[in-house]
């Protein structure tokens, strides 16, 4: 108890570089509460980051993401790759906290020293991440992780946002689970850098490819653009996984040739600033004038004396001179 309620944060940092668990976890602990130390934490973070390849995993529900996740791990370690897993449940109405815990799921991993899995809570976050997944991200990155493994909530068709924090977003189909119009209404068709079509050893497999390949066709793409491939897998038995990890690192090196993966970061890191900065805007406007006049404005809303783009302009110029004063 008194390692984890230790504030020295540079310690923390420093152990975590060296692979201790321990720390690592302590730090992406102290994300999750949104801990005083945060930003410290993440001052001390900045100089080791951005040298793991993100790889997003999503899908629906019961295409195989987390056993998908786990015979991936196993290849990438076979390459020699340490590898850090973000796991993002659902969250437990009554605690808070991850509801599956994927860990569970991922045993064969438990006594490796180069994988590092956390469960992270969604805790209602739409978009099947987690609203601490970029600084968690940070923290395994610092940590020395070279691929880190993200694996959304599955929840259908807020799942896009995995694109905007990914390197290399794998999109998950499953025969069975929906025909590939169910796809495009998704819009993953959009997002995806890699299709994995799992449990390939089941009837439809191949319609699936063919339904994906022939809307992948109709994308408008230039030249220089990346062509997402299509592979067959079946992780539960550990088949195509190879292939899969084969065109990851394909993608890391186009993404690295066409300049797009600095492209993508700078607009990870852009939408991280922003939403960080909202965030304090929304407090400090909040400490200083509280709910009241949000609800007042929301009341003239409902009775007609205002519209809702007149009273957003109110309530930002009122934020303006509420920062002004302090």
């Amino acid at each position: 108890m008194g390692r984890r309620s230790t504030g020295n944060v540079p310690e923390l940092v420093e152990r975590a570089r060296e692979g201790d668990a321990r720390a690592v976890a302590r730090l992406i602990s102290l994300v999750e509460d949104a801990s005083p130390l945060l930003r410290e934490v993440m001052a001390g973070l900045a100089p080791y980051a951005g040298n793991a390849h993100v790889v997003g995993i999503t899908g629906s529900p019961g295409v195989g993401k987390s056993t998908s996740t786990s015979a991936l791990v196993t290849e990438l370690r076979k390459a020699g790759q340490r590898v850090g897993v973000l796991a993002v449940d659902p969250s437990s109405p009554f605690s808070g906290g991850a509801l599956l815990g994927d860990r569970v799921r991922m045993q064969d991993h438990a006594l490796d020293r180069d994988v590092y899995i956390r469960s992270m809570a969604s805790r209602g976050h739409l978009g099947g991440l987690s609203w601490s997944t970029p600084q968690a991200l940070r923290v395994l990155d610092a940590a020395g992780c070279d691929v880190i493994l993200v694996e959304t909530v599955g929840v259908g068709q807020s799942e896009v946002e995995i694109a905007g924090m990914a390197d290399t977003t794998l999109i998950l189909l499953a025969p069975g689970m929906g025909d590939g119009i169910q796809a495009a209404k998704a819009g993953i068709l959009e997002v995806g850098d890699v299709y994995v079509v799992n449990k390939a050893d089941r009837d439809g497999a191949d319609q699936v490819r063919r339904e994906l390949r022939s809307m992948l066709a109709l994308a408008e793409r230039s030249g220089d653009d990346w062509r997402p491939p299509i592979v067959k897998t079946v992780a539960a038995k550990g088949e195509g996984l190879d292939e899969v990890v084969a065109e990851i690192g394909n993608h890391r090196e186009w993404l690295a040739s066409s300049g797009e993966r600095d492209v993508r970061r700078l607009r990870r890191a852009r939408d991280e600033v922003e939403a960080i900065a909202v965030t304090a805007l929304r407090e400090r406007w909040g400490d200083v004038h509280g709910r009241s006049e949000l609800d007042e404005l929301a009341g003239a809303v409902v009775a007609g004396d205002t519209d809702p783009y007149a009273a957003a302009d109110r309530l930002l110029a009122d934020i303006g001179e509420g920062l002004t004063a302090t």
